[in-house]
């Protein structure tokens, strides 16, 4: 099981207090992350990720999908600007050694993690990065394709010509039984004018953000990702660490939103107790030109 997706945007500059980002950070980590392993597998297994790959993560989150391409042989470098807490938890996991003496910020040679924007991520070899994954779903948040826009810009001109760049977001809503469950976000943020909370995904979602990035498609596929959970409060407090649930908190509070989103898993649960919500991802596998980097179109209003 893994990541549904997308972190933590809070509506009101107040209602950060409202939410312990690091214990959201840690059931990333431990519940919901593993949601989207078939994902990363399908991926990794048809660009043969390997000893000659060179990764770049954008929005690693805390690196499981790192993790599973560095134990293929692959050379790892993970950019999160925007989540330090689950950053920390991806050097835990990656970097667990401690530094060399004098400093540094690397136990091994091949994996790098990086706080900064996409441009510090220098690549590893003259000819640039042979791949880029942006596994975090696109979309799942309104206005999303374009901040994901404004990140590839960044990180494009780091990936050599010919390059893979893999963009990933939720299937038909009528194949996810997750999207019954998320709209209780919807909802809930209404007060709030303008709140960035979750939306059904649609269908030419990562196509659009491929094209304005200058990027050609090369094939896509889908994937079968469940979301299982030991039990009811497993899976609240895994939807919860995805972040699609903050500006609905912002709306409302927290009591509330548990209520509402534990009434909404009600139907999802076995007579074991357990959670269980199939889901269908999609994923578009999109080339750098070989003529090099194109930037992209501006987005709509930007």
């Amino acid at each position: 099981m893994t990541p549904t997706l997308v972190r933590q945007h809070l509506s009101h500059a107040g209602s950060a207090a409202r939410v312990d980002l690091g214990a959201r950070a840690r059931d990333w980590s431990e519940i919901q992350e593993r949601m989207l392993v078939p994902l990363y597998e399908a991926v990794y297994d048809r660009l043969d990720v390997g000893p000659a790959t060179r990764l770049l993560g954008l929005r690693c989150g805390s690196g499981l999908a790192l993790l599973m391409a560095a134990s293929r042989g692959a050379a790892v470098t993970g950019v999160d600007p925007a989540s330090p807490e689950r950053l920390a938890l991806a050097r835990e996991r990656l970097l667990p050694d401690p530094p060399p003496r004098g400093g540094g910020t690397r136990a091994r040679t091949t994996t790098r993690l990086l706080a900064g924007p996409p441009a510090d991520a220098v690549a590893a070899d003259p000819a640039g990065y042979t791949l880029v994954t942006v596994f975090e779903p696109v979309g799942s948040l309104a206005g999303d394709p374009g901040g994901l826009g404004d990140l590839l810009a960044g990180a494009l001109p780091l990936a050599g010509r010919g390059a893979a760049v893999v963009l990933a977001g939720w299937g038909p809503p009528e194949r996810c039984a997750t999207s019954s469950v998320l709209r209780v976000a919807t909802k809930l943020a209404e007060p709030v004018g303008g709140a960035r909370t979750w939306r059904a995904a649609r269908r030419d979602d990562l196509e659009e953000v491929a094209a304005r990035a200058g990027l050609k498609p090369d094939g896509s596929g889908r994937v079968a990702c469940p979301f299982g959970y030991a039990d009811l409060d497993s899976a609240v407090r895994g939807l919860l660490s995805t972040g699609l649930f903050d500006a609905a908190i912002a709306a409302t509070d927290a009591k509330q939103v548990d209520k509402e989103l534990t009434e909404a898993l009600h139907p999802h649960r076995r007579p074991d107790g357990t959670v269980w919500m199939p889901n269908v991802f999609r994923y578009l596998i999109a080339r750098v030109p070989q003529d090099g980097f194109t930037p992209r179109r501006p987005w709509p209003g930007a």
